[in-house]
């Protein structure tokens, strides 16, 4: 059994807690990526090298940007886009629910306040007339988020966020490679993260890279992602409060390689997105992802969502006790525990976000599922759709 294989079933292993007949979420490493890694290993320089910067390089590259500073998480990339923008204490940053806990974590690590507002009802995405009507005097920014790798409608909210000149930080971390009338996500905001854990496009295993035009966002970054030293200061002088948030060696060094095949995963898994909503076409209680007409969709995640009336959460069940393993995209962030405590707005309700969080599924996705697997997937659906509408 050659390297690349041993590690595709180790990774199938540790997703089977359940022996899932299909796995959750998947990952390519090939022969090209083990030896990038083994590589820098030799070397002995596992931090703060060369593959870091050209991971950097290679990246900025691809999006169209000037800058691209890396660092070990989507999350860091975040907070630190968010540090850069010097907020105080109470100043607010508009954000919706519909996301993962990290684009409003960013937030409160700034003793900021996230400002919750609805999505669209079609892409699931922020709504811009409704992030429009909460802008107020204490308004620092927009948090956007791609969600499941689809834009915003950037557009409209470049339009708000110049009329009442705020910045808007672009959370892409499930979005690498999206493009949005012609122009990837990542140079439209006043910077961008990217995340790369396992399930993403690509991955560096943990790791996250910050893409902006703007120089003093990029210094700024480069200095707090490396405890606040400054890029050509001495070793122990720190210029300002920072983090360990450096990216290492060999994450670098297996994002540069993995980045050389972008654009094979992102074309295949496009495939497996097109072969579910084809097998899924007409079936009835279920609704397949939109995708608008000016957006070209890099795929994060696979979700359906069902008709109401559908206990989403008994079907979620059913097809566990099949083999097929599923998740709830998303939960949303204001209804969760951790959030009785922290200080947030919810100014006009969220009627649309608590519906879909009610009603949404992600299927089984990545790169490598066959078709036998997609309809595996669809099989069991069906199946337990029956089930639960009996």
């Amino acid at each position: 059994m050659q390297g690349a294989d041993i590690i595709r079933k180790a990774v199938f292993v540790a997703d089977q807690a359940c022996q899932p007949i299909v796995p959750m979420s998947g990952l390519e490493i090939d022969e090209g990526d083990i030896e990038a890694v083994m590589e820098v290993l030799r070397t002995g320089r596992l931090a703060l090298g060369s593959k870091t910067v050209q991971f950097e390089r290679m990246m900025a590259e691809y999006v169209g940007v000037r800058h691209a500073v890396a660092v070990n998480s989507g999350t860091a990339a975040l907070h630190l886009i968010l540090r850069t923008l010097e907020l105080r204490p109470g100043d607010e940053v508009i954000v919706p629910s519909f996301t993962f806990a990290a684009s409003v974590n960013a937030i409160l690590y700034e003793n900021a306040v996230p400002v919750f507002v609805d999505i669209e009802p079609e892409t699931y995405n922020l709504d811009p007339a409704l992030a429009a009507r909460l802008i107020g005097p204490r308004t620092r920014a927009i948090m956007a988020v791609d969600v499941f790798g689809h834009p915003v409608d950037w557009t409209a909210l470049q339009a708000v966020a110049s009329e009442h000149g705020i910045s808007v930080v672009d959370d892409s971390c499930e979005a690498l490679g999206s493009e949005y009338k012609g122009e990837k996500v990542g140079t439209f905001g006043c910077a961008a993260a990217f995340a790369f854990y396992p399930n993403k496009q690509m991955t560096t295993g943990e790791g996250g890279i910050i893409v902006t035009d703007d120089d003093r966002i990029a210094s700024l970054a480069r200095s707090l992602r490396n405890q606040g030293r400054d890029e050509h200061g001495a070793w122990l002088d720190h210029a300002r409060l920072g983090f360990n948030y450096r990216i290492d060696e060999m994450s670098a060094a297996l994002g540069c390689s993995q980045l050389r095949r972008i654009e094979d995963f992102i074309a295949r898994r496009r495939s497996v997105a097109a072969m579910y909503s084809s097998r899924l076409a007409g079936l009835e209680g279920v609704r397949t992802p939109r995708v608008s007409s000016d957006v070209t969709m890099s795929w994060f995640v696979y979700v359906i969502t069902f008709d109401r009336g559908i206990d989403r959460d008994a079907v979620m069940t059913a097809m566990d006790r099949r083999g097929i393993p599923t998740r709830s995209y998303f939960s949303p962030i204001h209804l969760q525990t951790y959030m009785k405590t922290a200080v947030h707005r919810i100014p006009e309700g969220l009627p649309v976000t608590e519906d879909i969080g009610r009603r949404a599924m992600a299927l089984p996705f990545y790169a490598n599922l066959s078709e036998t697997e997609v309809d595996l997937v669809a099989t069991a659906l069906e199946e337990s759709l029956r089930e639960v509408l009996v």
